[in-house]
């Protein structure tokens, strides 16, 4: 396991956070996975192909076709500021929360401290979901099927919605006159401040190139973190869901502040992941109804 982190480290450190390719962060992945188990047969390790190409691959297609999901509609762009100004305008003199932030805290030409924070917050999007999958698949694989689904539903999800309902985020809206304030993109901004520039220009030419610059609503960043603390809140005791929640709270900061989303698109991600797991739990529970039925020898 320390061969593998300095490995990985140095790949970071050179190439940059393996962002823009489910087939490298799982490549990775799965060396982690042969690195904490190297006593364990090769068969065993191959398990992880089995099990994970299909999931990869599904992740590949949705990477190719999100950058394409606004070639069908007009960008909606109204209704996230209408509905920030509504929700916070009282307090923050008519502003939505992202420019009230940044005139507060963001400092054009200097990189604060908590830039870097935001930044490694934002990153953690790419690397958090699919290291929680791989660790429950290493320990319960029935666990990690059940965690696999939600994700791959709330993906799916969040794909179609970006066909049918374009939404530009706040820096966008504000590069296009929709907002009267300046709003920076500013979520790599603290590479550069702990020497990561590899790193930022990944995260950067992401954006720039593969990304679909209007798939705002959802936000799949927040409902992504909201799934992967959810999923175990029922398993641990109430004390440390403030702990376990202050993961998906950072987030919202975290893309608010950025100019990566609204706090509209918070929420919707948040309702998202609720409607996620009540329909593959139901899916679930009757999956297994009609497998009791079908073997009532068992």
């Amino acid at each position: 396991m320390a061969v593998w982190a300095v490995a990985f480290a140095g790949f970071v450190v050179i190439v940059g956070v393996p962002t823009s390719d489910p087939l490298t962060a799982f490549a990775w992945l799965w060396l982690a996975t042969i690195a904490w188990r190297n006593y364990r047969p090769w068969r065993e390790h191959l398990l992880f192909l089995r099990d994970w190409l299909p999931v990869v691959l599904l992740l590949v297609f949705y990477n190719l076709s999100r950058g394409s999901a606004d070639r069908f509609f007009a960008p909606h762009v109204h209704f996230m500021i209408d509905a920030d100004e509504w929700m916070f305008g009282r307090l923050t003199g008519g502003r939505i929360p992202t420019v009230w932030l940044q005139q507060h805290l963001y400092q054009p030409g200097h990189v604060q401290w908590w830039e870097v924070v935001v930044t490694l917050i934002y990153v953690s999007h790419f690397l958090t979901v699919p290291t929680v999958a791989v660790v429950l698949w290493l320990r319960n694989r029935r666990l990690s099927y059940r965690f696999m689904r939600r994700w791959v539903t709330l993906s799916l999800a969040g794909l179609v919605t970006y066909f049918l309902y374009p939404a530009a985020p706040p820096w966008w809206a504000a590069a296009n006159g929709a907002l009267a304030e300046p709003v920076a993109r500013i979520s790599s901004n603290g590479f550069a401040a702990i020497g990561l520039h590899s790193a930022g220009n990944t995260l950067n030419a992401l954006q720039a190139d593969q990304s679909n610059p209007v798939a705002a609503m959802p936000s799949l960043h927040t409902a992504y973190a909201m799934m992967a603390v959810a999923f175990f809140l029922p398993m641990v005791g109430k004390r440390w869901w403030p702990l376990l929640l202050a993961y998906p709270l950072a987030m919202t900061f975290t893309l608010v502040y950025t100019g990566e989303h609204y706090v509209a698109d918070v929420l919707v991600g948040w309702l998202y992941v609720a409607l996620t797991f009540v329909a593959v739990g139901l899916g679930e529970r009757r999956w297994a109804r009609r497998r009791a039925l079908s073997s009532p020898g068992d």
